[in-house]
C-alpha cells in the first residue's frame, strides 16, 4: 500500500472481528517495527508478543483494556541499554562522561517503534490502536518482563469490525489545522 494511503487510514479502532490474524502477518509486522530509529542505534525496544485467550482476557482486565483483538504486542523498553551504549568509545564524551539526556530517549524511540507496529498493521490489512500501560507492575508480573525493562503500552491488533466500532468523541474536535502545527524558520 501507497505509504500516504497507510498513514491517513491509520485509525485507532477498539472492535475487531473473532478472526485470528495469521502468523506471517504479524511476524511481518513485528520485522519491520524493528527499523525504528534508535538514539545511537542502542536497540533498547522489545516486543511481547500475546495471542493466548486467556492471557489476553487478563491482561485486557489488569490495563483497562477495551476491544477484542485477537493479537496484543506490549513494547518495554530498557533504559539500562541506552546508558550502557553511551558508555562505549565512540559514544562517550572526551570527559569520560555520559551525555546529559536532555529527553529520555528510550521513550522517544518507544514511541517510534510502536508507530511503525501501528503503520505496519494497516499496511496488513488490519487495524491496530495503542493504549498506555497503565499498570506496569501488572504487566511486568504477568508477562515475566526482565526488570531493566517497562512496559510502555499495550498494542491491540486484529481485523477490524467497522458495524461494532465507535469513534471516540475525541474526534470531535478534529485535527489542528497545519498552520498551528507547522513553523517555518521560527515559531
Amino acid at each position: 500500500m501507497e505509504f500516504a494511503r497507510v498513514v491517513r487510514k491509520r485509525r485507532m479502532i477498539r472492535a475487531f472481528k473473532p478472526v485470528p490474524v495469521p502468523e506471517a502477518k504479524i511476524r511481518r509486522i513485528l520485522e519491520l517495527a524493528q527499523h525504528y530509529p534508535s538514539a545511537g542505534f542502542s536497540q533498547g525496544v522489545a516486543f511481547i508478543l500475546v495471542t493466548q485467550p486467556e492471557k489476553i482476557r487478563r491482561l485486557r482486565e489488569m490495563n483497562r483494556l477495551r476491544g477484542d483483538a485477537p493479537v496484543l504486542v506490549v513494547p518495554c523498553v530498557s533504559e539500562r541499554l541506552y546508558h550502557d551504549r553511551y558508555h562505549e568509545p565512540d559514544k562517550i564524551r572526551h570527559d569520560g562522561t555520559e551525555i546529559d539526556w536532555p529527553v529520555p530517549y528510550w521513550y522517544f524511540d518507544a514511541g517510534c517503534a510502536s508507530l511503525l507496529v501501528l503503520l505496519a498493521a494497516v499496511d496488513e490489512g488490519l487495524s491496530a490502536y495503542l493504549a498506555g500501560a497503565f499498570r506496569p507492575d501488572l504487566l511486568r508480573q504477568e508477562l515475566e518482563i526482565p526488570e531493566n525493562f517497562v512496559p510502555v503500552g499495550v498494542i491491540s491488533i486484529g481485523y477490524p469490525d467497522y458495524e461494532r466500532h465507535i469513534p471516540s468523541p475525541s474526534l470531535d474536535r478534529g485535527r489542528r489545522p497545519t498552520g498551528e502545527v507547522v513553523h517555518s524558520q521560527h515559531w
